[in-house]
């Protein structure tokens, strides 16, 4: 669901401005130290801000805050001294999302903003106050505005502005996410990029089951063999506003994975809704592109299909022939994101001619042993291409480590009866690695970088600028990377 907290410059002055909204609670920045800003609010109190602080042992890291109450405008209100930190983008969304977290159940709060990046701060306060829940609404409410003050209006505003962008791509690709199966399959999300390219100036394009016979896209038909509802191909286009490269994006779009016959325990289940999460962040990247007035011309492939067990099901043994006609055979039928995506890349190569791909997916759970639940795991066969996605995910606070595409391991992945096998079948180990050298099988000699998230894609407890559940990492990070001016 969109977020419901709304972000705004508001002016100058904070008092002014708690006044003029009828704000519940003003909130004044403090960095490490603690060290206590200037503020006009410091007048209404019946002590120093450092003797504030003292008392309750502040420190002003990033996401801490101390309350207490002050009479500002003739009216009591709540004071929040939140935690900045070191003031580095970083902190500043911690910050803003412990703050939008606190305002929760309130109208308005109104905060001075603090020094360096506003958009980081307004865009954590953003992601911090995204909710999803079916049923009855929560017990307090988001909160319905955050009024930022402070020097240089005009720039706040757009700082807000593109804050809001980004964060509502991020908001939008969790929700899809979160979405459960019983909704989501391939025809719905099919649905839901046809809504969004109707609102967002894209055309696009969904090819069904008949088409995907015809066209060869063997891949996505054998993981959607089981399931009674048949597998899409979206393809979502952006004309760009000139003079960009054509960046082709490609998400893993499962939109639930039992693992088919080779067949998942329960607990392993329970989170496969968010199983298409990669193909949520293409989605939702490819709504704010407009927006942004991104240069480059993007089309976004999501390759949709559900892997479910029945007499129509893969077998492990089966050989499939993928778009372009390299064929893989199935060891796994629980490695079938790798076998979608690579009907697409395939399609991408051969059809449209981009000058760079980049593809996310939460591909394995080696990445997640490997990595964790925070960075993501990057691979590419060009270095500028992955220092430049590098520097984007540490931008936006999506981090990712490269990991490599060891050359010695490729034959792990031999078949004996086909091109390729989907997982490597010599004890090597390495289950990421072997995954993305299977999808450069299929990517031809584009300049091409694997997104592996399937440590960040989820999270489970509500941390910072994370929500329980679907966290729709990728989605910023690969924002950054296109509104730059990448040196790749």
């Amino acid at each position: 669901m969109p977020i419901q907290t709304r972000v705004q410059a508001a002016g100058t002055d904070v008092l002014a401005a708690a006044e003029r909204l009828g704000a519940e609670a003003v909130a004044v920045p403090v960095r490490t130290g603690p060290v206590a800003p200037a503020t006009p609010v410091a007048g209404s109190l019946p002590c120093t801000l450092e003797e504030l602080l003292a008392l309750h042992r502040a420190k002003g890291e990033a996401g801490e805050i101390v309350s207490t109450t002050a009479r500002i405008g003739g009216e009591p209100r709540e004071l929040l001294l939140y935690g900045v930190g070191e003031g580095t983008p970083a902190d500043l969304r911690r910050a803003g999302a412990a703050l939008a977290r606190r305002g929760r159940g309130r109208t308005a709060l109104v905060a001075q903003a603090p020094e360096g990046d506003p958009a980081a701060f307004a865009e954590g306060a953003l992601l911090g106050a995204y909710t999803f829940k079916i049923g009855a609404p929560p017990a307090r409410a988001a909160l319905e505005t955050l009024a930022l003050t402070g020097p240089g209006t005009a720039a706040l505003d757009d700082a807000v502005t593109r804050a809001t962008r980004t964060a509502g791509a991020a908001a939008l690709a969790r929700d899809l996410a979160n979405t459960p199966s019983v909704e989501k399959d391939p025809s719905w999300l099919a649905g839901r990029a046809e809504e969004i390219a109707a609102e967002s100036g894209l055309t696009v394009r969904v090819r069904g089951e008949k088409e995907l016979a015809e066209g060869g896209f063997g891949g996505l038909l054998a993981v959607g063999a089981g399931s009674a509802r048949p597998p899409r191909l979206i393809e979502m286009a952006y004309p760009g506003t000139g003079g960009g490269r054509h960046v082709v994006l490609v998400g893993k779009g499962i939109t639930f994975d039992t693992g088919g016959l080779s067949l998942k325990p329960n607990e392993g289940m329970k989170t496969m809704k968010t199983d298409m999460a990669g193909g949520a962040v293409v989605m939702s990247v490819m709504s704010a592109l407009r927006d942004l007035g991104v240069r480059d011309r993007v089309t976004g492939l999501v390759a949709a299909a559900e892997n479910m067990p029945s007499g129509s099901a893969m077998r492990p043994g089966d050989v499939i022939t993928h778009f372009g006609g390299t064929t893989s055979e199935v060891l796994n039928t629980d490695a079938e994101g790798r076998l979608v995506l690579a009907d697409a890349l395939a399609y991408a190569d051969a059809e449209l001619a981009p000058d760079v791909v980049v593809d996310v997916a939460t591909l394995t759970g080696a990445a997640k042993v490997a990595l964790g639940l925070r960075h993501g795991a990057l691979f590419a066969n060009d270095d500028a291409l992955a220092a430049a996605l590098t520097g984007a995910g540490a931008a936006a606070g999506e981090p990712l480590w490269r990991l490599p595409l060891v050359e010695d391991y490729r034959q792990a992945i031999e078949s004996d009866i086909a091109d390729v096998a989907n997982i490597e079948r010599r004890g090597y180990g390495g289950g990421s690695i072997m995954a993305a050298l299977f999808l450069r099988e299929f990517a031809g000699r584009r300049r091409w970088a694997h997104l592996d998230v399937a440590g960040p894609g989820r999270s489970t407890s509500d941390d910072g600028v994370l929500t329980r559940g679907a966290t729709g990492f990728g989605a910023r990070l690969l924002l950054a990377w296109l509104t730059g001016t990448p040196a790749e």
